[in-house]
């Protein structure tokens, strides 16, 4: 039976940073009518991905789906498991903002099946968190995380990012301290990135703020890795750490090239060789499930090739690459034909290889991009 996961994506917002390029709306307008058609699409994929799989995660993303009453949350979760296989042990993330819970609400999204919390916070400076519009300061911050705990959350993720204009090491070093510190078990800790349509990104292009260089982008990095690692962190990802057996599920499905059914706007699926992506208009999306069941804006098949190289490319952004089982699925010429361009790397110390695995040191994930297009 086939392993995979579940992301349902929840458009709302309260406030759109100047950061994010993910599809948000601010506005609590077609909230009923989406829940109806969600549940619609939810029902047109099970008739042909509910057999032969169980699904042991499900993914809450945004937007901000804390926003919504967690009774909304638990409706959702119950029309799954009465369409689809749902693992017994099923892994159920919800993203949250700090300003946006409070006790009773974490209590009630914890009765209605989220067992696993990941929390934005970004950063534990004030003066960061107003450059990034925030709706939250530090203390809410770090009470949001308390009051998960207090509650019963033991996986609990926090979000940070580095790299932000004006950021000094030391900046970013009490960030981490404060990070570890706290009862959480997973840390995603992100290079700042501009994405084109962003508020931030029209900043830089026309002067108004700076960033810094990719050399000083990878001392933070290098040190984020060092760091973590000290205090128990594994890195599992490149931008992902946890304790040991607190990896997130969700995440390893995308990684280890599983399969992964979407729900929502702009969400994208992929399951059984094939990928799609949905509208990312609340209203085409709306308007789409109500006619046909589903929302698919474009599609494509996988082809070996293609296929191969996403496989490599997740694979070394992960924990590695297993080549038993990268052989079985694609034999073992690409292995023969990098030969000795791997044989380089491990020279560099970039890599770490042996007759089972190849995964990227330390120093070979602070270059994993440079690295990553030479090889493929």
């Amino acid at each position: 039976m086939k392993d995979s996961a579940i992301y349902i994506h929840i458009p709302f917002c309260d406030h759109k940073c100047i950061y994010c390029d993910f599809y948000s709306i601010i506005t609590s307008d077609n909230i009923n009518r989406f829940l109806s058609s969600l549940k619609k699409e939810i029902l047109h994929y099970s008739k042909n991905y509910s057999r032969e799989r169980i699904y042991s995660s499900i993914y809450f993303g945004g937007g901000t789906p804390s926003l919504m009453e967690p009774g909304y949350l638990r409706e959702i979760i119950l029309y799954l498991k009465d369409n689809y296989k749902i693992s017994e042990k099923v892994e159920i993330t919800m993203e949250t903002n700090p300003g946006t819970v409070n006790k009773e609400k974490l209590e009630l999204f914890s009765k209605a099946g989220i067992n696993r919390i990941s929390i934005g916070i970004q950063s534990f400076d004030n003066d960061d968190l107003t450059f990034l519009t925030r709706i939250h300061d530090k203390d809410i911050a770090v009470q949001t995380v308390l009051l998960a705990s207090q509650i019963g959350f033991e996986n609990i993720s926090i979000d940070l990012i580095f790299n932000l204009p004006g950021q000094t090491k030391e900046k970013w070093n009490m960030n981490l301290q404060k990070a570890v510190g706290l009862p959480v078990k997973h840390i995603s800790a992100y290079s700042l990135i501009l994405e084109k349509g962003t508020i931030l990104n029209k900043m830089v292009l026309d002067g108004k703020v700076a960033i810094h260089n990719d050399d000083y982008n990878a001392e933070l990095y290098e040190l984020t890795i060092d760091f973590l690692a000290t205090n128990g962190f594994a890195q599992y990802e490149v931008s992902n750490f946890a304790k040991p057996g607190y990896e997130c599920r969700h995440n390893n499905a995308y990684w280890r090239y599983r399969d992964y059914l979407s729900f929502g706007p702009s969400s994208h699926s992929f399951m059984d060789g094939r990928r799609w992506w949905n509208f990312s208009s609340l209203k085409n999306y709306l308007s789409e499930i109500e006619k046909n069941g589903s929302a698919v804006a474009n599609f494509e098949n996988i082809s070996n090739e293609m296929a191969l190289n996403e496989y490599i490319m997740l694979a070394l952004r992960s924990n590695g690459l297993d080549l038993n089982e990268f052989e079985q699925k694609f034999g073992c010429s690409w292995l023969l034909q990098k030969k000795n361009f791997l044989a380089k790397l491990l020279e560099q110390k970039l890599i770490l290889s042996n007759n089972k695995f190849i995964s990227l040191t330390p120093k070979g994930y602070a270059i994993c991009d440079e690295i990553l297009s030479r090889l493929l």
